[in-house]
């Protein structure tokens, strides 16, 4: 990934709070055919230095067998984005040197793809995957409320996947380029349309102007 020092955000923390906060991932293998990419929702473990990845993929997904003990598997999770017009920085107005971009944060996640083919390891995994995601719900639906004849069935139809994190890289690319009077401009914008994405955003560009200098 292309990454200006700039943009990089470095923070273990930051990071593990932003694959917590949009887990569906892209898991990223190299195939027989190919480079695949695969997209499943991931769970963050605090374990070890940067943490686990845990999931799931369907058994029919030839990626477990594909990708079993590949040492550099890639699962990319992306964050708030948007469009940035020109006409959002005041000095454009004064002096034209401006053109669109569009603001964007990532994080790649690298380690080695472990595969768990072992129906109570898979049990776990998806009974955590439940929890976390049924959290916010007003009445949380539990495993324990599906047949048991129907869970078996279920759950022999995936496989548990885990990725030990070796490296996080992340890429924060909000407007640090431009001067806080611009960036100041773009957060105005971004709140006068205020859609989830753009309300994100804008507080990811104003947390700029609290920190950073603008780079060129």
């Amino acid at each position: 990934m292309y990454l200006p020092h700039h943009f990089a955000e470095t923070n273990p923390q930051v990071l593990r709070e932003a694959i917590a906060a949009r887990p569906l991932g892209a898991l990223v293998t190299l195939s027989p055919d190919g480079l695949t990419a695969d997209h499943i929702p991931f769970l963050l473990e605090p374990r070890g230095e940067l943490g686990v990845l845990i999931g799931h993929v369907a058994r029919n997904n030839p990626v477990w067998r594909n990708g079993a003990g590949v040492d550099d598997a890639l699962v990319i999770f992306q964050g708030p984005s948007s469009y940035i017009s020109p006409n959002w920085y005041p000095s454009k107005h004064a002096t034209h040197q401006a053109v669109p971009t569009y603001n964007y944060i990532v994080v790649h996640a690298h380690g080695p793809l472990l595969v768990h083919d072992d129906e109570r390891w898979v049990r776990g995994v998806v009974g955590k995957l439940t929890k976390q995601f049924e959290a916010s719900q007003p009445t949380p639906w539990r495993m324990g409320q599906a047949p048991p004849d129907y869970m078996r069935a279920m759950l022999a139809n995936i496989v548990g996947i885990e990725i030990p994190l070796k490296r996080l890289t992340g890429k924060w690319k909000v407007n640090q380029n431009r001067t806080p009077e611009d960036r100041s401009g773009v957060v105005d914008a971004l709140e006068a349309s205020p859609t989830p994405e753009h309300v994100a955003m804008a507080a990811l560009v104003r947390r700029t102007l609290e920190t950073a200098r603008p780079e060129q």
